[in-house]
């Protein structure tokens, strides 16, 4: 490699660490390390769009590193706690598994298929579902901005603390939680007409003893030929859990069908 060349390709990466650096507070080097698979180029302008927005002010620290993504603890100018979830642009797992969730929805027409495209879109469609959820009053984080692969929640949680998940706390009492949850279902299917398509206890956090419905970026409507499908395997990861855990759960059946609201109550 030509010797200038070199120099420059130093100074780019002494400039992007700097401005890595710049956005982060407090942070633990070895818990916080950023990649280089997060925070490329189009990643920093859009978390600067996003600053100069006044959406963000600081990004604190990293919660939970993903197959798809970051997601990182953060405040606004006010003071109040993010979730800002960074979708990796590197990746190109999206093109092999994630086109078929968008396919088909009438709210983005037609995909194009490079990987970024396929990405900017994904985080266009959580931040989408994440609407309709908080419109039909669902128990989910409230959507706050996005840009590019940037999506920007209410922290649930306190303290850059996240709410814990079904999979590493139980309720205290599960009984109660198991119907609240199917409530919730109930309200995303019938008033926001999505169905989640991925729920399990990875995805449910426990908030002041109630659920919080969250990854909800490969939701579909519930128009959408996969819907079904996706519904069943929903109750059945729910049903199975609970089950587990000795709660007794209502049948596969009859929980569809109130979830769909063909059903008054599931007596």
């Amino acid at each position: 490699m030509p010797s200038r060349e070199r120099v420059v390709r130093k100074a780019d990466a002494r400039e992007r660490r700097y401005e890595e650096d710049s956005l982060m507070l407090n942070k633990d080097q070895e818990e916080y390390q950023v990649s280089d698979e997060v925070f490329d180029r189009p990643t920093l302008e859009a978390v600067y769009r996003l600053i100069h927005r006044k959406v963000i002010d600081r990004i604190k620290g990293a919660i939970k590193a993903g197959k798809e993504a970051h997601i990182y603890w953060g405040t606004d100018p006010k003071g109040r706690e993010l979730a800002i979830k960074i979708y990796y642009t590197s990746s190109a797992d999206f093109r092999k598994g994630m086109v078929k969730y968008i396919e088909g929805d009438p709210r983005f027409g037609r995909v194009r298929h490079d990987i970024k495209s396929i990405i900017y879109t994904w985080t266009q469609k959580e931040f989408s579902n994440l609407q309709l959820a908080e419109q039909a009053g669902v128990n989910a984080p409230r959507p706050i901005e996005f840009y590019r692969n940037i999506l920007v929640m209410t922290f649930i949680g306190t303290d850059g603390v996240p709410a814990p998940v079904l999979r590493e706390k139980r309720p205290e009492d599960p009984e109660a939680f198991y119907r609240l949850l199917l409530g919730e279902m109930r309200l995303m299917y019938t008033r926001a007409g999505l169905v989640h398509g991925d729920l399990s206890e990875y995805n449910v956090m426990i908030w002041e003893e109630k659920p919080v419905i969250f990854d909800i970026s490969q939701a579909m409507l519930k128009a959408h030929p996969m819907a079904w499908e996706l519904l069943r395997r929903d109750i059945e990861n729910v049903n199975a859990y609970f089950g587990r855990i000795g709660v007794r759960v209502y049948e596969n059946d009859r929980v569809e069908e109130w979830v769909t609201g063909g059903a008054e109550d599931l007596r």
